[in-house]
């Protein structure tokens, strides 16, 4: 008979935090759940994470199944929990930066409703378009730097599904786009960290005006602009005794592509640390202030930066912040930062199996995906702590010197500390104990901690 693994020690300790989310019976549940999807090598389905605790005889099966697509309890109040653990962990008296992107869960199947049809960011390239049937979803990311691990991670605490267009008109209500989406998502982090400075980090998908205006005075945005935007001056003060409408804008401003090409444009030489690939890189960047205006849409104000690389190495690209007070060495540090949210989203299809899961009813859709993301957060909030009393073991051969932690290793002592106090746990006068060599127990170990 297969021996269950006890889950009301360690992994009890680490999920406490969330213990109160849920009603007794459903926290049991939920231990047996999570302790699966850790220790799981395969699908990070239901059925798999029960086999992966020793339940796969259990006559109330049922009931697992059920914490997905039946229990009462708030995904929301999870994410704005986990954030919490996550800044109180990682982050100081600076600003708190997230990222914010979009991903494809590829699925098929005539029962998943929210479906659609849109381009595969993995498979395809500037030359090469490849479209993918499944699920859109919307992710914020906690942007930190993790010092045992050498660079910035980014951190899943809040995702949310954006149903396809043809969902939406088959259930008879109006679409919500990714920028609607987007606006709830930052305006719902703003009201949970009131009194903390958040920087918002994203790509051009999100350079939308109405985004920008609507969330500008709670959050700060730093995303990209078009070369050709129509950039303006501020209105002049409305002098006494004026009649009319006011003015919404003043001049029109040379174009950023405008500048670009012109010989007299100032430019000022300055080193990011942590550029693509960790390294710093020496770029040149000009900077000002206007405000991004077009017909029929809110008034932007914002500082724009132009950035070129004085080897060539890339093409000049323009960025933009909604704090124009804020420093251009920041903004870039900020926005190189989010290329750590690619990284998240492959780790998680590599490791925590998303899109291996196989539920059908939409409850269990919308809350499977956001908790296998939020289970890499929880894993690097684990073995932040790990670290602390015990170095994380970096795997590495002799063909492959790697030096950094990167989260298959943490995923590994995740692991391994799980096995190991499965194995403490475990009654010492059984009699079907068989004794393998340590060398042989811990290649197996090994081969087992780091399986995907």
């Amino acid at each position: 008979m297969a021996c269950e693994i006890d889950t009301g020690n360690r992994l009890a300790a680490w999920l406490w935090p969330f213990a109160d989310l849920f009603t007794r019976p459903t926290w049991q549940r939920v231990l047996v759940l999570m302790t699966g999807a850790i220790l799981t090598p395969h699908r990070r389905t239901v059925s798999a994470a029960l086999r992966a605790t020793g339940r796969d005889h259990v006559a109330d099966f049922a009931r697992y199944h059920a914490v997905l697509n039946r229990s009462r309890w708030s995904a929301l109040a999870a994410a704005r929990r986990l954030l919490g653990l996550l800044i109180d962990a990682f982050t100081g008296t600076g600003p708190v930066v997230v990222g914010l992107d979009d991903t494809i869960e590829r699925r098929w199947g005539a029962k998943i409703k929210a479906r659609g049809i849109y381009r595969d960011p993995v498979r395809s390239s500037h030359g090469h378009f490849v479209k993918a049937s499944g699920l859109r979803w919307l992710s914020a990311m906690l942007l930190v730097p993790l010092p045992w691990s050498g660079r910035v991670w980014a951190l899943p605490f809040l995702t949310v599904l954006v149903p396809s267009e043809r969902s939406a008109q088959d259930r008879g209500i109006r679409h919500k786009t990714l920028v609607d989406s987007a606006r709830q998502m930052l305006l719902q982090i703003a009201r949970w960290l009131p009194e903390r400075r958040i920087v918002a980090v994203t790509d051009s998908s999100f350079s939308a005006i109405e985004l920008l205006d609507a969330v500008r005075t709670r959050i700060c945005i730093v995303t990209r602009i078009r070369l050709d935007a129509r950039l303006f001056a501020p209105a002049s003060p409305r002098k006494p005794g004026s009649i009319g409408r006011p003015r919404r804008t003043g001049e029109r401003l040379p174009t950023l592509a405008q500048r670009l090409a012109d010989p007299h444009t100032p430019w000022q030489s300055i080193v990011i640390p942590g550029w693509y690939g960790g390294i710093d890189r020496r770029v040149e960047i000009t900077t000002g202030t206007a405000v991004w205006s077009h017909p029929g849409l809110p008034v932007v104000p914002l500082r724009w930066l132009l950035v070129r690389d004085p080897l060539n190495a890339f093409r000049p690209q323009a960025f933009l912040c909604t704090d124009c007070d804020a420093d251009p060495t920041d903004i870039l540090s900020w926005f190189v930062r989010r290329w750590t949210i690619e990284v998240t989203f492959a780790e998680v299809r590599r490791h925590l199996g998303v899109e291996t899961q196989r539920q059908w009813s939409d409850k269990a859709i919308a809350r499977t995906t956001p908790v296998l993301l939020g289970l890499f957060a929880l894993i690097a909030l684990w073995a932040d702590a790990m670290n602390r009393s015990q170095t994380i073991v970096v795997r590495s051969a002799k063909w492959y010197r790697k030096s950094q932690v990167t989260f298959s290793d943490a995923h590994a002592a995740v692991r391994r500390q799980l096995w190991a106090d499965e194995a403490l746990s475990t009654s010492p006068p059984s009699r079907d104990i068989i004794k393998i060599p340590r060398h042989l127990y811990n290649r197996m170990a090994d081969l087992a901690c780091h399986a995907t």
